[in-house]
């Protein structure tokens, strides 16, 4: 089980202030990684340091709008140490494709695409400053979703940009795997959370959704969070250029 371990390891989490990235950094932190939450809120940040670092783990807060594309790149080249980066920042505009507009389409662009390449890249130069890295690996997560892999009404450009994400994943690991850096995205489908509940308070959505999940409910943070872990640990050595899908077996059918 030591492989699960991150101890000694430095992650990175962007947008950590709440939901996938605040869990997969407390999972980071509670597998022994020094965990470092970028996201623009500084009050999310602070909660969630002190929660891990009430815990027994080690956390930092980093406030940083990902959209800023040279904050990003100053922010991550002042870090002490790299060796993983879960990349999650991301938004949705559900609307019919026909209404999408310029400014809705150039918003999800933004952030699901040119925000998480601007952060991979500056992640990645940092991580390679270490001279020991061939022999001591990196990872690239990029949080994805089961809506890279198929598709759905009204969620034209978010499927778009999360398909793209797949496709950056496949490429960038081929590109680092001489460099020991591994790069996987992990996929889920709708989650349980207080944001979704609004969501699923409409019964025609909630019927929608749950009719094309076999396992029958909705994912748990906690659940993306394990695989988060299980792809940065040395459990997942021989994993890159790969896809993690949480999604209940929605795009098995």
């Amino acid at each position: 089980m030591h492989k699960f371990r991150l101890d000694g390891r430095t992650a990175l989490v962007a947008g950590a202030g709440r939901g996938i990235g605040r869990a997969s950094a407390m999972a980071l932190a509670h597998a022994g990684a020094e965990t470092w939450l970028m996201s623009r809120t500084q009050a999310e940040l602070d909660a969630a340091v002190a929660e891990i670092n009430n815990a027994g783990g080690k956390a930092r807060a980093l406030v940083c709008d990902v959209t800023d594309s040279a904050a990003v790149n100053k922010a991550i080249a002042a870090l002490p140490a790299l060796d993983v980066l879960v990349n999650n920042a991301g938004t949705n505009i559900p609307e019919p494709f026909v209404n999408v507009s310029e400014a809705n389409l150039d918003r999800v662009l933004n952030l699901n695409i040119r925000a998480m390449f601007i952060t991979a890249q500056a992640a990645v130069k940092k991580m390679l400053e270490l001279p020991e890295r061939k022999t001591r690996g990196g990872c690239v997560i990029n949080i994805t979703s089961q809506m890279g892999h198929v598709g759905a009404p009204t969620r034209t450009v978010y499927c778009l940009t999360k398909h793209a994400m797949e496709g950056f994943t496949k490429a960038l690991a081929v590109e680092l795997a001489p460099q020991n850096i591994r790069v996987n995205s992990v996929a889920p489908t709708f989650l349980e959370t207080p944001l979704t509940a609004p969501m699923f308070a409409r019964p025609e959505f909630a019927k929608w959704v749950m009719e094309r999940i076999p396992l029958g409910r909705l994912g748990q943070l906690d659940e993306v969070a394990a695989s988060v872990v299980y792809v940065a640990s040395d459990a997942a050595s021989l994993m890159t250029g790969a896809s993690l899908v949480i999604d209940g077996g929605w795009t098995a059918q």
